[in-house]
């Protein structure tokens, strides 16, 4: 990994996924009734395979800046996160593909209103073929 991009990493996308982070924890995870400050709050994010690695190391610098709110970060593939959200088994779904029409059809019909915000890009090439115009 260049020394550019964790630069552009460590300055620019961990801020922004903090403060997303924060603003579901705020608005999500507020105190309930019988809780008392010591105990541990919650975040689940679950989906895409690709992008796990980066998400987890977004929730480490989060927790490190919010000690009483543990976040887990788990894989399976961008159709398992969104189907987790959409059925409330996780708080943050990370994708690496838009929700499908169908999808938001259905999180539509269960009052449920996904917020995408993409946070990175990535880029495939395809392996250039041995023997031809080389």
């Amino acid at each position: 990994m260049s020394v550019t991009f964790k630069k552009l990493v460590k300055e620019k996308v961990v801020p922004a996924f903090v403060i997303a982070l924060t603003l579901t924890v705020i608005s999500g995870c507020s105190k309930q009734e019988g809780q008392t400050e010591s105990e541990k709050r919650y975040i689940t994010v679950k989906g895409s395979d690709t992008m796990v690695h980066l998400v987890s190391y977004w929730a480490e610098a989060f927790m490190q800046k919010n000690p009483g709110i543990e976040v887990s970060v788990t894989g399976g593939g961008s159709g398992t996160g969104i189907a987790a959200l959409l059925n409330g088994t996780t708080d943050i779904c990370a994708a690496s593909r838009g929700i499908k029409e169908n999808e938001l059809t259905l999180a539509t019909q269960k009052d449920i209103h996904p917020n995408e915000i993409v946070v990175a890009r990535d880029g495939l090439a395809p392996p250039l073929r041995q023997g031809r115009g080389s």
